[in-house]
């Protein structure tokens, strides 16, 4: 399953935040950071016996469900791209294929992307996976258009048949940071679609970047 197509490139290359600071301003301004935070409950070290520290494990390591959703993507897909720079912009469209496996024995997917953007050859490739522990889907993202890896979470909603996945990425204009939205949802055995929200470049608001609607070619 895709959870992620196209986004780095195109929001990297299309967006820009001005809400919050570069980590360098940060850094500078002598504010501590997420990583220099320590809660008192990770302070104090509480001992487990090697048994229950064993379940635990295997609890966590045993595919489950979730994964099975994921399996159900597997295969070859057409992507039809719909992309819009901006919320008063006319829609770009393009088409693309995605190869989805699983792999480590069903524990994650691995989605191989290969499309066009701006007329220039397009790869892209990303991870998915459940946590056991979290109770959420996971997934990174990495391109031949950036050097960053993005990262996406969120859970699943049987009723809709979709998944709904936020994170952030950085915007190398001007090195702040965007609040990113993925909607995925399967419509059935052969067609998925994925929506894609981030900031207008002129205002700010977030909105529909992008569309990709999935058929099944094997």
């Amino acid at each position: 399953m895709k959870l992620i197509t196209l986004t780095i490139c195109t929001a990297a290359m299309l967006f820009g935040c001005n809400n919050e600071k570069t980590a360098y301003e940060t850094v500078n301004e002598g504010s501590a950071t997420s990583d220099s935070v320590t809660t008192d409950k990770e302070k104090a070290w509480v001992p487990v016996d090697s048994a229950t520290a064993m379940k635990a494990w295997m609890e966590y390591a045993k595919p489950g469900e979730p994964h099975k959703i994921l399996a159900q993507s597997n295969g070859t897909w057409q992507g039809d791209v719909t992309m819009w720079m901006s919320m008063d912009a006319a829609p770009s469209k393009s088409t693309s294929t995605i190869i989805n496996k699983m792999v480590m024995d069903g524990r994650y997917q691995v989605s191989s992307f290969n499309g066009n953007f701006m007329g220039m050859p397009f790869e892209g490739m990303s991870t998915t996976g459940y946590d056991n522990f979290k109770k959420i889907f996971i997934s990174t993202w990495i391109d031949n258009m950036g050097t960053g890896i993005m990262k996406m979470e969120g859970p699943w909603d049987e009723t809709t048949r979709s998944m709904t996945l936020t994170g952030k990425m950085t915007d190398p204009s001007t090195g702040r940071e965007c609040d990113m939205k993925e909607v995925f949802k399967i419509i059935d055995a052969n067609t998925q679609v994925m929506e894609m929200y981030g900031p207008d470049p002129k205002t700010g608001k977030q909105y529909k970047t992008m569309e990709v609607k999935y058929s099944r070619k094997k």
